[in-house]
């Protein structure tokens, strides 16, 4: 359908598209949306939905020309959002309860295991159970998340932002 004739469409109030984009937010945000965070725009390529115990909570792999970040939301008593970073921090298991990066030391908060869907970047590891462990620094403005996929651990640092903070585009 070309242009002229989806203006002419619209003004007569009649749906031209075969798909209705859906409005997104931190809960259902798709690979090829845009979040812009911090001024930098960022597509999502990955997702990662964890599941303990029908608890769950979402991860998203946002990228940018410059980096690579991952936007956490999760709803406890309310939503709590991060931006998380990896790093390349060795730590062995079994995993401690107090972890100490770059002087700053962090304490084990809760721990776990979830099973894990992913769609992206993320799809190949569906259908895994990993293990966390999430820490805290003392005044709990950072964060360290321990994920352990077999013998693997990831470690990554973060911080809380406000949903005030994100603005999101759906990509399609």
């Amino acid at each position: 359908m070309g242009l002229l004739k989806r203006i002419i469409n619209a003004f007569k109030g009649e749906n031209t598209s075969s798909s209705e984009v859906k409005e997104r937010n931190v809960y259902n945000l798709k690979s090829g949306d845009i979040v812009t965070y911090d001024l930098e725009d960022y597509e999502v390529v990955g997702t990662i939905t964890y599941n303990d115990s029908g608890y769950k909570w979402y991860a998203y792999q946002l990228v940018s020309l410059n980096k690579t970040i991952w936007l956490s939301a999760e709803m406890d008593d309310e939503l709590e959002l991060g931006i998380y970073e990896k790093l390349s921090f060795p730590l062995n298991q079994p995993i401690p309860k107090e972890v100490t990066v770059e002087e700053k030391t962090y304490y084990l908060d809760e721990k776990g295991k979830a099973y894990v869907s992913g769609t992206g970047r993320s799809q190949n590891i569906s259908n895994r159970q990993m293990s966390y462990y999430d820490f805290a620094d003392e005044d709990e403005s950072t964060f360290l998340s321990v994920e352990v996929w077999g013998e693997e651990v990831e470690v990554s640092r973060g911080y809380p932002i406000q949903e005030f903070e994100l603005k999101i585009l759906a990509g399609s």
